[in-house]
């Protein structure tokens, strides 16, 4: 099944009109014509089952045949990370990421970042596509980016974690992790987070965990995090 995204498109509608872009992409490229069924989604859960009735490179018209609705997830995957120095590597990690089941992305500025400006426009696209790709109904939410520590003092609820590499005492983040629940996980720089940023962290109720034995790179413990969350989820 291939799958479309359009956040316009809502429960109800009988018919509906791509845009011009998509219109163009549908009929041209795609070589769609009248009476072929198209799937979309809406990102809310949403996937509607329709068929071409004005295969038109400028407004491509369907009419919808059926509508489900998936339930959310028992469970909430928020993951606060530290933009990466090459975007490429967080895209990686946006990618797959969507592909597991992430919820919920934040991208936070730390004392030790090396990027510390971090546009989410190409962030957006690529969580579509991989939604896409990956049969989800539900488009991941991206934030705009924040100082890690407007973020550990916002309101957030739920079990709330710090993922960092000093040798400290931290808790094992897969025996920790509760089925069913909300979890928020900070994953720090290339650097690590600071003394400074651990310590404020804790002081607003953020348990300090480890991933395992050995130091990942920014994005790959950002994806074990992910991945662990979905494993206990299952």
């Amino acid at each position: 099944m291939q799958l479309f995204y359009n956040s316009d498109i809502k429960q109800g509608d009988s018919n509906f009109f791509f845009d011009k872009e998509e219109s163009k992409h549908i009929v041209k490229v795609l070589r769609k014509k009248e009476s072929d069924k198209i799937f979309i989604t809406n990102g809310l859960g949403f996937l509607f089952e329709s068929e071409i009735i004005l295969a038109s490179e400028k407004k491509c018209e369907v009419k919808i045949i059926k509508e489900t609705f998936k339930e959310p997830d028992s469970f909430y995957t928020h993951i606060a990370v530290a933009p990466t120095k090459m975007n490429d590597r967080l895209e990686w990690f946006l990618e797959k990421a969507t592909e597991i089941g992430i919820h919920e992305i934040t991208p936070i500025i730390c004392d030790h970042s090396e990027r510390k400006v971090y546009k989410i426009d190409r962030a957006e696209k690529i969580i579509q596509a991989a939604m896409k790709q990956s049969l989800h109904y539900y488009l991941p939410k991206i934030n705009e980016p924040v100082s890690l520590s407007q973020f550990v003092k916002s309101n957030i609820d739920g079990q709330k974690y710090i993922a960092h590499c000093e040798e400290t005492d931290k808790k094992s983040f897969k025996n920790e992790v509760n089925k069913n629940y909300k979890v928020t996980i900070l994953i720090g720089p290339e650097g690590d987070f600071s003394t400074k940023e651990i310590n404020l962290a804790i002081e607003n109720n953020f348990i300090p965990v480890t991933l395992g034995n050995t130091r990942l790179r920014t994005e790959t413990a950002a994806l074990v995090a992910c991945h662990t969350i979905a494993l206990i989820n299952e």
